[in-house]
């Protein structure tokens, strides 16, 4: 889908007066059936590594982990939250780049962008336990404790055999009854799926049983704040702390890593 009508029909949704009347698109369904458009509230701040190119983000145990894409450099790392260091590193091989990231059991599983390959790691340790092949575009991953859930860019999202990584089954996403594609970094919360979509403000939530986007979340403040110039530093990044109840997001060079809470 081309990005200005993918710009058109989140804009669609904005609540009245938050976007100049002429930058707005006539509604794509009727009033009773399109998601709502919700905001966010932020709770804290914590620096995050303005360099990195951030492809997934995850909490696990009790620590914070991100892939982190660049050509060549590819990695997944240990974060610890109060600063931003990073305590501990895994490489990926340098001809591929590093996505999706999430956790199963006691292994973290990494998506590589074209190559088909998915690295296992310890979660502990970071050390290297395997690889797995998968099919398509890696570029989200999470996990809904049955299955591993990609995305690819596409509208589509594939559960996958958390060991094989054979597909299951699949569904569409779709906004107010049109597929919507550019869905990026994923995260399972709560039964149901996290999604950002690619230049897109916002985090849309995801019915996993038939893919409709049934909320829309307003990230657009925390863009501003950020203020990034580089069109590339887009939201990107979403870690639910499923113990102590905390949603945390970021984005690829962004300089700060925010807790925030959903209006529901």
């Amino acid at each position: 889908m081309p990005f200005a009508r993918l710009a058109a029909l989140f804009l669609a949704l904005a609540p009245a007066g938050a976007i100049p009347q002429a930058q707005r698109a006539p509604a794509p369904a009727a009033a009773a059936d399109r998601a709502p458009i919700v905001g966010v509230a932020i709770v804290a701040r914590f620096p995050h590594d303005r360099t990195a190119f951030t492809e997934g983000l995850i909490w696990h145990g009790e620590a914070l982990y991100e892939s982190v894409g660049r050509e060549g450099e590819s990695d997944v790392r240990r974060v610890r939250l109060s600063d931003g260091k990073v305590v501990a590193r895994a490489t990926i091989p340098p001809q591929q780049f590093g996505e999706g990231l999430a956790a199963w059991g006691r292994e973290l599983v990494s998506l590589t962008w074209h190559d088909g390959i998915a690295h296992r790691w310890d979660a502990a340790t970071l050390a290297k336990r395997g690889e797995s092949r998968f099919t398509g575009e890696g570029w989200g991953l999470t996990g809904d404790g049955r299955a591993l859930i990609q995305s690819d860019g596409t509208s589509t999202l594939r559960f996958l055999d958390p060991v094989t990584l054979k597909e299951r089954r699949r569904i569409t996403v779709t906004l107010n009854g049109r597929p919507l594609d550019q869905i990026n970094e994923l995260e399972w919360m709560d039964g149901t799926i996290l999604a950002n979509v690619w230049h897109q403000p916002f985090i849309v939530r995801i019915d996993p049983a038939s893919g409709a986007i049934t909320r829309i979340y307003d990230l657009r403040a925390l863009v501003k704040e950020v203020g990034a110039r580089d069109p590339e530093a887009v939201a990107n990044g979403i870690a639910w702390d499923a113990r102590d109840k905390r949603l945390f997001v970021t984005g690829k060079l962004w300089p700060t890593l925010f807790e925030i809470k959903l209006d529901r």
